[in-house]
This record gives structure tokens, C-alpha cells and sequence, in this order.
């Protein structure tokens, strides 16, 4: 106590947190929730590889000329049944 002013003055805290310490980084919600986005998406990629390799698309009857294996013309349309 002062003997001018007569209330007691706080006294400083001295945690890690009042000298401008930065917490650990693993300590952070965002750079886990960042991981989890992460990983959730390489799941996804490879669960969808994994199906769509399962049921592969029929070829189509192309004549004619090709660039890249994509035709230049449309195929011809199937019969239509009456």
C-alpha cells in the first residue's frame, strides 16, 4: 500500500501467456481440423478410385479418325426399338 493512495496494487501476472508466448502450435483447434479436412479428403479420393475401378464404362464402336483416343465425329446413334 501507498501512503498517498490507500488501495493495494495488482500485482503482475508471470504465466507464460502475459510475456507474449505463443502457445504450442498442436495446442491450435484449427491445425487439427485442417489435418482432419486433409486426410478426409485423400480418404475420399481413394475410396472413389477404388469404386469407380470396379465397374470400368464399355468402350465405344469408334470408326474413324482419333486425337488423344477422343473421335472427331459422334458415334452413330443405337437402333431404336419400335
Amino acid at each position: 500500500m501507498s501512503t498517498r493512495c490507500r488501495t493495494v496494487v495488482p500485482t503482475t501476472r508471470t504465466d507464460s501467456r502475459s510475456q507474449g508466448a505463443v502457445p504450442a502450435w498442436y495446442r491450435q483447434p484449427i491445425v487439427w481440423l485442417a489435418a482432419g479436412v486433409f486426410a478426409f479428403s485423400l480418404a475420399g479420393c481413394a475410396w472413389i478410385i477404388a469404386v469407380s475401378s470396379v465397374d470400368a464404362d464399355a468402350t465405344l464402336p469408334v470408326d474413324g479418325i482419333t486425337v488423344l483416343k477422343v473421335p472427331l465425329s459422334r458415334p452413330p446413334p443405337p437402333d431404336a426399338k419400335p
